[in-house]
């Protein structure tokens, strides 16, 4: 969505929101997170705003695809979106095609787009990435299996990015990495003086939970593991400085540090915060909490960013609702100026990338399925 550009830069405003929540719980949820949403755009009044959502229409998308609409229309109307000339809406919909609808059973994929704004060309990459299927799995080694099949996945769609196809441009990667921290050496730090009790399944052996235990302190539970079970009994650690102590173990970005740029994270993790409407600031007990959600940037992209001489905050980068439930995810943006004249001069005719779909085939690498026109254009 585009507005009158003004100097000295061109604001722009990029938010990247899981909203698979919004769908399942519409009536309790989507009001609080458009609220907190459009009090951003007010504060930070973007020439240029670009919303990137996954998991749009619900976890459940047959049952929810009915209410994508009706947000979508919320959206638009909205006084937060008055003062906008024009609006480029693109929705994957069509989930009976299932040649064309994003990999129908993980939702996991990307869409790229071209811009041209106050005569610059850019990319932007909306991006959703495989998650971790099991609390055990991941722990067992590290970095963890599923780690592994991330990196490939970005690998492949920063591959893509640079093809010689295509014109090259600064381009933004802005959705939900699923990124997580490393889980072998998180426990091995909260749970220092904690001894491990295995429990395994009776028929099959398999390990089926891992039980921490204070040494000494009544032998007190720490930590209780499962596929699905991230149960610590201090939740404070994760939001005690925004969970800063935390970073050194949000390792899977720096694969690729020579290829994205990602301003300080001064945010708590961004996953998983429970869909009670009331606890705005509770994580669920199912994962670790992790910085899922980010804004990247190619290293050309860092040079649009205008940094100003004065002391003056030009360039944000942090989480929407920090004390309002917005569902399992918090939405997180970056917000700056597009110093005039920066980057490569729009090319009127280049060829428009498209977009394309990840497939998983643990623990073989993803690979990329047919690109199709599933998204409708408004």
């Amino acid at each position: 969505m585009a507005g009158k550009a003004a100097a000295p830069g061109t604001a722009v405003l990029l938010v990247t929101a899981n909203v698979g929540s919004l769908f399942d719980d519409p009536e309790n949820l989507q009001k609080n997170w458009l609220r907190e949403f459009y009090q951003v755009v007010h504060a930070h009044r973007p020439h240029f705003l670009a919303l990137h959502c996954q998991e749009f229409g619900g976890k459940n998308y047959e049952a929810s695809m009915s209410h994508v609409d009706k947000f979508v229309r919320e959206l638009l109307s909205s006084d937060a979106m008055t003062e906008y000339s024009r609006a480029r809406v693109y929705l994957d919909e069509d989930y009976k095609s299932q040649e064309h609808f994003t990999c129908k059973w993980s939702r996991k994929g990307f869409i790229r787009t071209r811009w041209c704004l106050a005569d610059c060309a850019f990319d932007l990459v909306n991006i959703h990435l495989f998650h971790d299927a099991s609390n055990l799995v991941a722990w067992e080694t590290s970095p963890s299996v599923y780690s592994g099949i991330r990196h490939k996945a970005l690998g492949y769609v920063l591959d893509r990015i640079i093809d010689q196809r295509f014109e090259k441009a600064s381009y933004f990667v802005f959705g939900d990495f699923n990124f997580r921290l490393d889980s072998k050496s998180v426990v091995e730090t909260l749970c220092t003086k904690a001894t491990m009790q295995t429990v395994r399944a009776a028929d099959t052996n398999e390990v089926v939970k891992l039980i921490f235990r204070e040494s000494d302190n009544d032998r007190k539970v720490m930590l209780q593991l499962e596929k699905k079970l991230f149960d610590y009994f201090n939740q404070e650690v994760f939001r005690d400085d925004n969970g800063t102590a935390l970073l050194e173990f949000d390792k899977e970005l720096s694969v690729f540090k020579d290829r994205l740029y990602e301003l300080d994270i001064s945010f708590p993790p961004s996953y998983p915060y429970s869909e009670d409407s009331s606890q705005g600031r509770q994580y669920m007990n199912t994962r670790c909490p992790a910085w899922c959600d980010r804004v990247l940037m190619s290293p050309s992209a860092k040079e649009l960013i205008l940094r100003s001489e004065s002391e003056e905050k030009v360039v944000t980068y942090d989480h929407i609702g920090p004390s309002v439930c917005m569902g399992d995810h918090k939405p997180v943006f970056l917000a700056f100026r597009m110093a005039p004249g920066a980057g490569k001069r729009c090319q009127r005719h280049e060829g428009t990338p498209g977009e394309t779909s990840l497939q998983q085939e643990e623990p073989r690498p993803p690979t990329a399925a047919s690109t199709g026109p599933p998204a409708r254009h408004r």
